[in-house]
């Protein structure tokens, strides 16, 4: 139903910026929470950070606030992710992703994923 494409990933040092991007098919885009997951070899997959439907709300996980922006555009069907001051933590493939239940819970559509690595 829901089709969702990241690009914008790559190799930063640390302290650089990225801006990733999630280009998503389907006429019920707005319906959708948004959000932006990583997983880095060996751990388990977290939430970065989340956009309501209207984009009214967002949530960032405690290491990513002050650093990452979720933005969205229903207009466009686009969901963006400005990560600012990369650290190298921050490495990791990063997931967009949909869900009809909430910002933090029931993500039903997944992206392929764009890598993410920041040098020392």
């Amino acid at each position: 139903q829901v089709q969702l494409v990241e690009s914008g990933g790559g190799l930063v040092q640390a302290g650089d910026s990225l801006r990733l991007s999630c280009a998503a098919s389907g006429r019920t885009f707005s319906s959708y929470a948004m959000g932006w997951f990583r997983q880095a070899p060996g751990k388990a997959r977290e939430i970065v950070a989340a956009v309501s439907w209207g984009g009214g709300s967002t949530y960032y996980a405690d290491s990513v606030k002050g650093r990452f922006t979720i933005s969205r555009d229903n207009a466009k069907n686009t969901v963006n992710l400005q990560m600012n001051s990369l650290k190298p933590e921050d490495t990791a493939v990063y997931y967009c992703a949909a869900s009809l239940s909430s910002m933090t819970s029931g993500y039903l559509y997944w992206g392929q994923g764009t890598q993410v690595t920041v040098s020392s």
